[in-house]
């Protein structure tokens, strides 16, 4: 099932009812499913390699608590948010203030990923050195969250019992 992005995700806590949530592809709704957002955003860094090492380490012990709690939505936010880590320092690294579109986003596609529509600007011919070692960073931990057995366990688990 898509990610489903007509739910109130003012008033729905994802904790009380996983059933709502949906894994979803890729970073689907990392910025919007509460209480998780709440709990993992403020440890989101990747602006250089050190803050990148830092949030990905402390984004990654989260990963671990919420597995240990066997609560899946958190394990996989968290993932989702070590994912978003890794395509953000590249977008970075790959466009100089890390516009990648041209033109804002369509007011009906507003918290979705995607083109929709817009032009890519050009790349950098130098990407940045350092954005691009936080995203590697980033990388390691997010191959590392997605083979993790407990999470592949949980994440089968939870598409049986709700859907993907």
């Amino acid at each position: 099932m898509p990610f489903d992005y007509t739910l109130d995700f003012h008033s729905v806590d994802f904790r009380q009812h996983p059933e709502l949530y949906r894994v979803g592809r890729g970073e689907q709704g990392v910025l919007l499913v509460e209480p998780y957002k709440a709990e993992i955003l403020p440890h989101w860094r990747f602006k250089d390699a050190a803050a990148a090492r830092e949030s990905s380490e402390t984004i990654y012990g989260l990963f671990e608590a919420y597995l240990k709690a066997h609560d899946f939505v958190g394990a996989d936010m968290a993932r989702k948010f070590i994912q978003m880590g890794f395509t953000r320092a590249r977008r970075y690294a790959n466009h100089k203030g890390g516009k990648k579109y041209a033109g804002p986003v369509p007011d009906d596609k507003k918290g979705q990923s995607g083109a929709h529509g817009r032009a890519e600007l050009p790349r950098t011919t130098h990407p940045d050195v350092d954005k691009v070692e936080a995203a590697a960073i980033f990388k390691r931990k997010w191959d590392e969250a997605k083979a993790h057995p407990e999470y592949i366990r949980q994440k089968e688990t939870f598409i049986e019992k709700y859907g993907k």
